[in-house]
């Protein structure tokens, strides 16, 4: 008996893995296959409260036959590592593929293929919605249900030694499944507001549809900060910027200097970021925003030496530029280096909120994640628009729940390597 179960383990091995193997192919094949019969339909995660009862029941049946049918053969397989780790490779194959080709996108709610059109081969198999597909959500589901397995069973009966693979397997378990499942409830709106006026009208980013947030946004100031303004020797005849000595556009300040070969040299004589011509048509500078970049240049061309004022101009204000031979020097707005909004945000029941958004550091209000986006771009520095992303994940909380618990597994797991090293 002995040498029969010994020979069993060992056959376990390489056919464990085969069997798994075969088992992940045959899961990813079926999601093709129901995705030809949809014609690339893909599958709708369910909305709330159907979510939550899934991710229960789900749960629910995962304890139970991992408790009730703990020694039946087929259940042990299921609950294995080599099934695991196909899974595993499954679900990385899978990705890459999401990752390498374009995916598909929802504009004023009509679904969209980037590069594949409706009915071909990739958009009926769906591999230009990978993440929404069939194939990624039933191996994504046999693998949620293989490490539910292996968790119940290091849980019952529970013991202190297990506890940084609770600790770690539970968590991943939590963040994957809430993470999925709660991506039906994730809501991100556009919220445009005009500087001095506040709204609680938002827009759909995919559908366009409006509709009203449970609080209102007042902006006091949008502000732009720019890049230096920039020099360069344009050529009307061929549409195009010439390239000085130094190979690139030359950033404007008091100094500077450029040389084109054949054609003439620059040096700036003064520059205002933000100035105004005065009654004489002389640039003064100003405060604020109103002004316009004005740059003072001196010219040498063919030995004749001349000043002149250039500006970018803006609204309001042409360009001003001047001739250099049968080229043109002329004067590029800076790029944008930063953009904030100064605002108020005001709830329902009469909070009073006052933030500065800026790209990528988000304000909490109310369950909310309020973004700087974006801004007129037309406008450039003179915009008085600010776009505000509003975002709500009710399901954020629990996915971080299970990040937190990955941690603390990880944190036990160095603490216990250190305590060996110590006591060896």
């Amino acid at each position: 008996m002995a040498e029969k179960k010994s020979t069993g383990k060992a056959g376990s091995g390489q056919a464990g893995f085969n069997g798994a193997a075969l088992f992940t192919l045959a899961a990813v094949l079926a999601g093709l296959g129901i995705e030809l019969m949809t014609t690339g339909g893909g599958l709708a995660i369910p909305g709330w409260p159907f979510n939550l009862v899934f991710l229960l029941l789900f749960g629910g049946a995962i304890l139970a036959v991992g408790l009730i049918f703990r020694e039946h053969p087929m259940v042990t397989w299921l609950g294995g590592i080599p099934l695991g780790l196909s899974l595993i490779v499954g679900l990385a194959l899978l990705s890459f593929v999401g990752g390498v080709l374009p995916q598909e996108s929802v504009v004023n709610g009509v679904l969209q293929h980037e590069k594949f059109p409706t009915g071909s081969l990739v958009a009926s198999l769906r591999l230009d919605g990978m993440f929404s597909s069939w194939p990624f959500a039933l191996v994504t589901l046999f693998f949620l249900f293989n490490l539910g397995l292996t968790l119940v069973w290091k849980t019952f009966p529970f013991r202190l030694a297990n506890l940084q693979f609770m600790l770690f397997h539970g968590g991943f378990w939590i963040a994957l499944s809430c993470g999925l499942l709660g991506n039906s409830q994730l809501q991100r709106f556009v919220v445009p507001i005009d500087e001095g006026r506040a709204t609680n009208v938002a827009y759909d980013r995919d559908t366009e549809r409006a509709l009203h947030l449970p609080f209102s946004i007042f902006l006091k100031d949008f502000q732009i900060d720019q890049y230096a303004a920039r020099l360069a020797l344009y050529d009307p005849r061929t549409d195009q910027v010439i390239e000085s000595n130094s190979k690139q556009m030359h950033d404007i300040s008091k100094g500077a200097t450029a040389e084109w070969p054949g054609v003439g040299s620059l040096t700036v004589l003064d520059y205002f970021p933000d100035a105004l011509p005065d009654s004489h048509g002389i640039p003064v500078p100003v405060e604020g925003k109103n002004g316009f970049p004005f740059a003072r240049v001196r010219l040498e061309v063919g030995g004749v030496v001349s000043e002149h004022w250039i500006t970018s101009g803006g609204p309001q204000l042409k360009p001003q530029f001047v001739p250099m031979g049968d080229y043109y020097i002329v004067m590029a707005e800076g790029e944008p280096k930063a953009f904030r909004s100064e605002v108020m945000v005001m709830g329902e029941g009469g909070e009073r909120v006052a933030a500065l958004l800026e790209v990528n550091k988000p304000v909490d209000f109310h369950g909310w994640k309020l973004y700087q986006m974006g801004y007129d771009e037309k406008a450039g520095r003179w915009s008085t628009l600010s776009l505000v992303e509003a975002v709500r994940d009710p399901w954020l909380p629990a996915v971080y729940v299970g990040f937190f618990m990955i941690m603390a597994g990880n944190l036990l797991f160095f603490w216990k390597g250190i305590k060996k090293m110590e006591e060896a």
